[in-house]
């Protein structure tokens, strides 16, 4: 009673590609894969950026704004 057997999916998947047909679900998968490929490149892009120009102690030191939750409940 837990998990669907195979043929609960097979009949889900018939009611879906009933109801959207399958061009738009062609569609709906391109979009889908489009849009994981570009934030993958975009991951890349971000991480190259960040390695290309790392943080100096000074320019780490110079963001005060943070607030150190920690050492604030404990005072």
């Amino acid at each position: 009673m837990g998990a669907f057997s195979i043929w609960h999916w097979l009949i889900v998947l018939l009611i879906v590609v009933m109801v959207f047909g399958t061009k738009k679900l062609k569609n709906i998968g391109s979009d889908l894969g489009g849009a994981v490929k570009g934030f993958k490149d975009g991951m890349k892009t971000g991480e190259a950026d960040a390695a290309a120009t790392p943080l100096t102690q000074s320019e780490v030191k110079k963001d005060t704004s943070a607030i150190d939750v920690e050492t604030k409940q404990k005072s």
